[in-house]
Formats: structure tokens, C-alpha cells, sequence
């Protein structure tokens, strides 16, 4: 099984040399490392070449989170998987890499995503939010599931994703154009063709944001929007805002037992999170300049002359 691993980048930071040394690792290493960079004003290419990357760079306006993805993906031409990796997702053990590519054994498994532990900075309710998507058990997730599962049926993330790279032909790739959620684009595709996805509790990254309330809120704005414009996904696998709330009971339940003083500014957090997923949802009502101001995604809408 020949494997290629695809990264994103824009300016990696400072984690960046950690990054590259867990890459540097992962026993057995990829048969071919790619990066894509958008045009970074650091080191970020430079590094990554004399580790081993060969490095495709892009104009920063021409990043797309569907469509540079599905460039990663014809890049790695001859590989039977491609494994995509974020600049801020640092693997976490030497064996991660193993560990994700062993769930295609299972002929049926299309995808497969690791699990995402929280850096040692996180804050307490991002330290949940981890550990409540990310659990520590395996599974493999497929249509029979929907009823018992719904929308989490295809909940995919490739910060640390993996993709077959025949099944990913098989639903046309990544989807150009998507303002976010790309990932589960393609895995509710990918359920719908019958194959399955798999989470890999044991292969595990390091991934976390220390996200502003306002970011929070810019973010799920945009999550409404890529819902508005794919209603086909609810309409098949259910609302989002059912597993948002078992998610805000969740957290609440646990703040309560260990940093109550915290309740408060969760509140706040999951009240923008709400507002924003909303305000999306109805994006197709609000003018350009408003969708502008209130998306993370600000370059989506100079895309669409909006």
C-alpha cells in the first residue's frame, strides 16, 4: 500500500520544527510528503524541503479548503492513500501514521480519522470539547448507522484524515468552493456510496485553537452557511444542532464538577457559537458586506464578487 501524506500551510509558527520531527519519526514514514503552501512569508517551505517534502506553492488568494485538498490529492498520483495532516495537528506518537493506515485493512472502510488530543496550553473547555469528540474508543461508522447516529454518522475531521484514494474518485473528490467542512462533504459522499469511515482512537494528534468569542462565533457563521448551501446533508443525516447540544450538556456537567467559575464565559461561547450557526443557516436574507464582516472565511465572498 503505497501512502502519500498531504499537509496545508500558510506560516506555520512556531510548532512548526516540532511538527516536522514527529513527521520525521513515523515509523514507516509515507512514500511521498507534500506541501502545499500558501505563499508563507517564514521558513515553513524551507524546512519542510529539507525534511523531505517536495513543496507546490500557491498564491494566498488561491487557497481554497476543498479545492487545494483536492490538488493535494492529484498530486499524489500512484498513491493507494492519501493522509492529509494540518500544520497544527503534531502527531503524536511515532506509530500514528501505522495506526490510521491499518483501519484499510477492513475493505470496507472509504476514510479514517485519528484521534485529536488537546495541546498542553488548551484551555479546560477546549480540553472537553476534545475529549467529547475525539473519545477513546474505535469505531467504524457507516449508513446503517444514520438512525442510531445521525448527523455524528459523518462527523470527519482531516486535520488527521485519511482517505482511500479509489473511493475518493469513486464521489468526484473534494468539492471546490466549499466555504468549510470539506471533510464531511466528502464523508457523507462516501457514506452514501456505501463504504464506511473509521475513528482510530490510537492514532492520535496533538490539536487545539484558542479561539475568541467572536472567532467562535465567525466560525459557526460559516458552518450555517456551508449547511444552507448543502441542505442535502441534513436532509439525509439530520440536524448539526442535536449533537451541539449534547455537546453543551456535556461541558456544562463538566465544568460544573471541576472549574465552575468557568460556566459563565462557556455560556457566553456556546450562545455566538448558536447565534452564528443561525444567523448562516439564513446567509441567502443578509448582504454581501454583512457576510463579509461576519465570516472567518472572509476571501470565500471576494470569491463569489460578493
Amino acid at each position: 500500500m503505497k501512502v502519500a501524506l498531504v499537509v496545508p500551510t500558510c506560516n506555520a509558527g512556531p510548532r512548526w520544527k516540532s511538527w516536522l520531527e514527529a513527521v520525521r519519526m513515523q515509523t514507516p514514514r509515507p512514500d511521498r510528503l507534500l506541501l502545499i503552501d500558501s505563499s508563507s512569508e517564514d521558513d515553513t517551505a524551507s524546512l519542510a524541503r529539507e525534511c523531505g517534502f517536495e513543496v507546490c506553492v500557491i498564491p494566498r488568494h488561491e487557497f481554497d479548503h476543498g479545492g487545494t485538498r483536492q490538488l493535494g490529492v492529484e498530486w499524489a498520483f500512484g498513491a493507494d492513500v492519501v493522509v492529509f495532516l494540518s500544520q497544527d495537528a503534531t502527531l503524536a506518537n511515532r506509530d500514528a501514521l501505522e495506526r490510521i493506515l491499518a483501519c484499510f485493512e477492513n475493505a470496507e472502510v472509504g476514510a479514517a480519522y485519528g484521534r485529536q488530543l488537546p495541546y498542553p496550553d488548551a484551555s479546560p473547555i477546549e480540553v472537553h470539547a476534545r475529549s467529547f469528540n475525539y473519545p477513546s474508543a474505535s469505531s467504524v461508522k457507516g449508513l446503517q448507522d444514520v438512525p442510531r447516529l445521525g448527523f455524528r454518522t459523518i462527523f470527519f475531521s482531516n486535520a488527521f484524515g485519511a482517505y482511500r484514494r479509489c473511493v475518493l474518485e469513486e464521489v468526484g473528490g473534494f468539492k471546490a468552493g466549499t466555504i468549510s467542512m470539506e471533510d464531511e462533504h466528502v464523508a457523507a459522499r462516501i457514506v452514501l456510496a456505501g463504504h464506511k469511515i473509521a475513528y482510530c482512537a490510537e492514532a492520535q494528534v496533538y490539536h487545539s485553537h484558542t479561539y475568541t468569542i467572536r472567532q467562535e462565533f465567525s466560525r459557526y457563521f460559516d458552518f450555517g452557511v456551508f449547511h444552507a448551501r448543502e441542505s442535502w446533508i441534513r436532509e439525509r443525516f439530520g440536524q448539526a444542532e442535536g449533537e451541539g447540544m449534547r455537546l453543551v450538556r456535556s461541558q456544562l456537567g463538566f465544568l460544573w464538577r471541576q472549574r465552575p467559575l468557568l460556566i459563565f464565559p462557556a455560556m457566553c461561547r456556546m450562545a455566538a457559537k448558536l447565534i452564528g450557526l443561525r444567523l448562516g443557516t439564513l446567509e441567502k436574507h443578509l448582504p454581501a458586506a454583512a457576510k463579509r464582516r461576519l465570516s472567518m472565511n472572509k476571501k470565500y465572498w471576494l470569491a463569489e464578487g460578493e
